[in-house]
């Protein structure tokens, strides 16, 4: 063999993921840039100028005026109609979360055990997730719940009782019949989402669990789901509770939708909740110093709730 060809050098074409950490460095950089400049820009950058304006006298600008320490929020929580939307929204997830967890959990059972079209009711129960909030309100204003005799819900009302009354299910304080409404919409909007979580879990508990149950003598229906199908869900369960309590504290659209507030009031004195009562706040008032206070305090309110949740269950623990 010659000199000059035992000199030779072979060059070799290194695949993308064996190069460099400083190339691999600058690829993970490329891919990752436009998420954090998204999450910067609409995100981290409002939130940071939302709670210097909170401290300040910002009214009729978004910029930073008097500096006015803690006043906004000493003025929001002494204010009858914050704390009001406060218990406003605390009986609504009273409502909510409990009847969107029984609920789902059924489906999810039902779904789960189904023994053919499984994907067929799951795409059924799913699909009002994917419902606009505003449009859906208007269904169930217009349509469902409407005042007049034309109503479905009025005419299955009269289905039932020839003489019945027509009811005003928006309007009507004496029983507060717009709790209905504004709950039914909600729970419709939402329990496929939420059956969705609960049939992931279910499909990872482990079956021979229940094998083992039956070879006990074990039958399977309540007594194998108390004991072994309910407590592997402790995880799944959690997070359901903390994530349906999270949105019904950001309730926003089927109030105004509903009950009206934004153009018009309304009956949305009936049930203003947080939301609205700061977009008007901030909005109608054009009173952003005390509107980012109250956004912060509910914030503050949601991400204590949440803590003392995941505290109490154990959120994170193994089964």
């Amino acid at each position: 063999m010659s000199a000059a060809s035992s000199n030779q050098i072979h060059v070799v074409r290194v695949p993308w993921w064996r190069r460099t950490n400083t190339e691999a460095s600058l690829a993970f950089l490329l891919f990752v840039a436009p998420m954090v400049l998204g999450l910067m820009v609409f995100t981290f950058i409002p939130i940071g100028w939302g709670v210097l304006i909170s401290f300040s006298e910002a009214r009729n600008t978004v910029s930073i005026g008097e500096w006015v320490g803690l006043e906004n929020y000493r003025a929001m929580l002494g204010n009858p109609e914050f704390r009001r939307s406060l218990r406003t929204i605390l009986i609504f997830a009273v409502f909510i979360v409990p009847l969107t967890f029984f609920f789902s959990l059924l489906l999810a059972m039902l779904v789960n055990s189904a023994g053919f079209g499984k994907t067929f009711f799951r795409s059924v129960f799913f699909i009002p997730t994917a419902i606009s909030y505003v449009i859906a309100s208007i269904v169930w204003k217009m349509g469902i719940f409407n005042g007049g005799a034309f109503g479905f819900a009025n005419m299955v009302w009269y289905w039932l009782d020839e003489n019945a009354p027509v009811v005003a299910w928006i309007g009507e304080t004496d029983p507060p019949y717009y709790w209905l409404v504004l709950v039914s919409v909600r729970l419709w909007l939402q329990v496929g989402f939420y059956m969705i979580i609960f049939i992931a879990g279910l499909q990872e508990i482990d079956q021979t669990l229940y094998e083992a149950a039956q070879v006990d003598g074990a039958r399977l229906g309540w007594r194998t789901f108390w004991t072994i199908t309910f407590p592997l869900l402790r995880n799944t369960s959690i997070a359901v509770l903390m994530l349906n309590f999270i949105a019904a504290f950001q309730a926003f659209d089927e109030f105004v939708n509903i009950l009206g507030g934004v153009a018009s009031a309304g009956n949305i004195s009936l049930a203003r909740p947080p939301l609205v009562y700061l977009y008007q706040v901030a909005i109608g008032q054009q009173d952003y110093g005390r509107g980012s206070a109250g956004a912060l305090i509910l914030t503050a309110i949601i991400i204590a709730v949440t803590l003392v949740q995941g505290r109490l269950f154990g959120f994170g623990r193994k089964s």
